[in-house]
Order: structure tokens, then sequence, then C-alpha cells
């Protein structure tokens, strides 16, 4: 339901319930307040959130303190296998890029993990696949994952049919098992930073783990953010069980890639991959 129509039918009902209720406010001296005498949502279940738009945030508590998920929506990530966090109880980090499009990083990305014996996730969209298939051919070989970031890229919130839903994630896995020879591994990465609990259930229904973050800056800017900045940010975002998102696009974190690398183990940092996530999110 639309939130315009939703709130309008919400206004109409508690006006009223004002009317119903005001010689009752009226007479009794130790009344509650309208929203302590009736839950609006309760009464009338046809007015349910699943359906909304949500943006996907965290709330930081500082250099290796592990952040808050949304108020929104954290009560029931672990109901839908949606994480944007891993291992806690461990300083391991799982390092994870968006592909938006290809600025000619992916490979120097591709040859520093090599080098230091990392693994991460790359999360693409149907076109990255069809016009960069030697990229993902190479990202397989060497050990990564390259997850699924929907067909169009847009907001999968916005989708409610579920035929509809389930071609987004379908042609980007039948694009990569017609180029490897085998199924897409089941992580997925809502594009736009957009979701919804109906989103969650549909990603989770299709065999899906919805894949959030728990640092993530603005890198994708065609305007370059300066390097000793970039190398802060991410160093002071590092905490335990992060999922971190770069951006691949992005040539500051390209260039800073190594010093970061070599910063977080020499602060005893190890880089996991989602294979290794815990089994509950």
């Amino acid at each position: 339901m639309k939130k315009s129509i939703k709130a309008t039918i919400i206004l109409f009902l508690i006006i009223n319930l004002v009317v119903a209720l005001l010689p009752f406010h009226l007479t009794n001296a130790n009344h509650k307040c309208i929203s302590d005498i009736i839950n609006i949502r309760d009464t009338f279940p046809c007015i349910n959130d699943d359906d909304d738009e949500l943006d996907w945030y965290y709330v930081s508590k500082g250099k290796d303190q592990i952040p808050e998920g949304p108020k929104e929506s954290v009560s029931y990530l672990k109901e839908y296998d949606a994480y944007y966090l891993g291992d806690t109880s461990k300083k391991v980090l799982y390092l994870t890029f968006d592909e938006g499009h290809e600025n000619e990083n992916t490979p120097k990305i591709l040859a520093l993990l090599k080098e230091f014996g990392i693994p991460a996730a790359f999360f693409v969209p149907k076109t990255f696949i069809d016009n960069h298939p030697e990229l993902i051919k190479q990202m397989v070989a060497e050990g990564h994952i390259v997850g699924n970031h929907s067909v169009h890229h847009k907001s999968v919130a916005k989708i409610t049919n579920k035929d509809e839903f389930a071609s987004e994630l379908n042609g980007v896995a039948d694009a990569y098992k017609e180029l490897i020879g085998q199924d897409m591994p089941k992580f997925f990465r809502p594009p736009e930073w957009k979701y919804s609990k109906n989103s969650l259930k549909m990603t989770k229904d299709l065999g899906y783990k919805t894949i959030f973050w728990s640092f993530a800056f603005k890198d994708w800017l065609k305007e370059q953010l300066p390097e000793n900045y970039v190398i802060d940010k991410i160093l002071t975002g590092a905490h335990p069980g992060a999922i971190m998102l770069l951006h691949a696009v992005s040539d500051t974190d390209t260039k800073v890639l190594a010093t970061v690398i070599k910063n977080l183990k020499l602060e005893g940092y190890e880089f996991k991959s989602l294979n290794d996530l815990p089994v509950d999110p």
C-alpha cells in the first residue's frame, strides 16, 4: 500500500477514534493517551509496512566497536537471512566491492588481493557480466565470490511482483552460469541501498542471503576524496565482524588499498570470505 494512501487512512481512523473516545477522555481522570488505548496496526491489519521502501544505514560506535543496525528492520533481519555483520567475536573482516561499471580499477584490485592472499566478494549487475566476462572468470579462478546485484540495478523494494523480482536475480544468475558453467553463489546485495521487508522475504525465497554492510562511505563519487582521508575513514570504520563495502569504480580506494590492508593486518585483523559468515546473521 502506498505511503500516501496509508497516511490518509490512518489520519481518517485517528480522527474518528478521537471523536469516539472524546467523552471517555473528558470524564475519566486516569485516561491514557489514545496511542496507548489502541494500536492502529493491530486493529487494522490491512495497514502494514512490508512493502515500504527503506534505506539501509548503520549507527557507528567508533573504531573497533560494533555498530547498530537500523531500528526499522534489525529485529527481523535474521528471519530473512540478511547480514550486515559477520563473526563479531573475532577480529575478522569481510571485504566486498560493488561493481556498477568498470573504471579500469578491477584488474588492479584483483592483483592486490592476489598479492596479499585475500578473498573478497564482487557484486555485479548483469551488464558487468556481459561486458567484462574475462574479469568475472578471473574473479572466480582466484577464489573470489561473484555476487548478485540485480539485472537493472534499481530499487528492489519497488518490485512487489514475485515473478518480476525473481527475473531481476535470475537474469544475473543465468548469465553467470552460462559464462562460468556453474551456479552463481547465493549472495545478493540490494542496489541503491534500498530494501523492504517484502524484498528480503522474496530474496530468501529465491535461496539468497542478503548482504548489507557495517561500513561504507561515499567513495563512488566522480570527485575523488583525498587519499589520507580515505585511509583514515576505512581504518576508523574497521571493527570485529565488519562487512566492508567499497566501490571498485573509486580510483582513490584502489590507490590506498594496499596501505589499508597492511595497516589492518598490523592491527590484528584477518580477512574472511562471505562463505565463512556465521550460520545465523
